[in-house]
């Protein structure tokens, strides 16, 4: 597929995709105020909402990247029966099993060395991270795949277009996933 570098094509291509992103962020920012009162109980909350919601966009964005490649390579096929597309899904899910129960016990000793509040045992804060996690990566991946998807229909970079908006969208649900997951657990 064939780029047009000029500032016109670039601005036609990205500008709705970046306005309609925005307004999905203050969305998360919504969700997150509501959320204020459970994140000052729980210090060890609030210290997961940023990693949470990094990490989930990492996840994405790598996922992101490495079907972007298989595009431009020509070996990427949206079919069900694609190994590389199940390769790539479970290798997110695997990543995310590992990487979130870390992240939950770094919080909680986080919150530890810095305030000595430990309203949450360990346990519990290892659970939601993995919980939400676990959550975010599955949805990181269907975001992932619908994203490059679409892209690949309109005719647009998945280069360009597809890491922002998992970015973006991995953001705003990494803060409703983390808040619903605590309302639950905790």
């Amino acid at each position: 597929m064939p780029t047009e570098w000029t500032v016109r094509a670039i601005t036609r291509a990205m500008l709705p995709v970046l306005l309609v992103l925005t307004l999905v962020e203050l969305g998360s920012g919504l969700v997150l105020g509501s959320f204020e009162a459970q994140l000052f109980r729980y210090p060890s909350l609030l210290v997961l909402v940023p990693v949470t919601i990094g990490t989930a966009g990492n996840l994405g964005s790598v996922l992101a990247a490495r079907l972007s490649t298989s595009f431009h390579l020509g070996t990427l096929s949206f079919s069900p029966r694609d190994d590389e597309l199940a390769g790539n899904a479970v290798a997110t899910l695997a990543l995310a099993v590992t990487v979130f129960p870390v992240i939950g016990a770094g919080a909680w000793v986080a919150t530890l060395l810095v305030s000595g509040d430990t309203s949450l045992a360990l346990q519990k804060v290892v659970i939601v991270a993995l919980s939400s996690g676990i959550s975010l990566a599955v949805l990181a991946v269907a975001v992932t795949f619908s994203a490059t998807y679409v892209a690949y229909r309109f005719g647009l970079d998945p280069d360009d277009v597809v890491i922002p908006v998992v970015t973006n969208l991995c953001d705003v649900l990494g803060v409703v996933v983390l808040f619903g997951v605590a309302q639950v657990l905790v």
